[in-house]
């Protein structure tokens, strides 16, 4: 039996609670580890992820392992959604996954969970038709990404913050 199940409306908070571990282990763009945690957008950001845990046919979905010594917790998220972009050579149906939410508690590292995460968001992508998935990989994270072959892009990835 898989450690590894897909999130349910029931996990909302740790599935944000670990995106968050994600965020503060992520460098500013001056290089330097966050020195506060910002996490007054939880609350309000809860029922939102679950109504999208809770559509099983939706484009979003995570997969998670649960905490072996804490009930009711989580122990590593691999979060990703499904889109739609005109298709081209290599994707001819535009289907396009993206992982993004990667985490898994300090306390859990290097047994392998968020691999096993990522394999079952894979898995998912697969099944739903995607013929590609990206990410953003931070150094740290590279070797796992790459182990599941991904490659690095050269990246032109630009943000408007509305």
């Amino acid at each position: 039996m898989s450690l590894v199940r897909r999130a349910e409306p029931a996990d909302a908070e740790e599935v944000i609670r670990l995106r968050q571990v994600m965020i503060d282990s992520v460098f500013t763009l001056d290089g330097t580890l966050p020195t506060t945690s910002v996490t007054d957008w939880h609350a309000e950001s809860v029922p939102t992820v679950r109504e999208h845990l809770a559509d099983a046919d939706g484009t979003f979905t995570a997969f998670v392992v649960d905490h072996p010594e804490r009930p009711g917790g989580l122990a590593a998220l691999a979060a990703g959604t499904l889109e739609y972009r005109i298709g081209r050579a290599g994707n001819p149906h535009g289907v396009a996954g993206y992982v993004f939410s990667v985490a898994t508690d300090p306390d859990m590292r290097r047994r392998g969970f968020s691999r096993a995460c990522v394999e079952a968001l894979i898995d998912w992508f697969r099944e739903r038709g995607a013929g590609q998935v990206d990410l953003t990989a931070s150094s740290e994270a590279e070797p796992l990404y790459a182990a599941l072959g991904f490659v690095r892009k050269p990246d032109p990835y630009m943000q408007l913050k509305l």
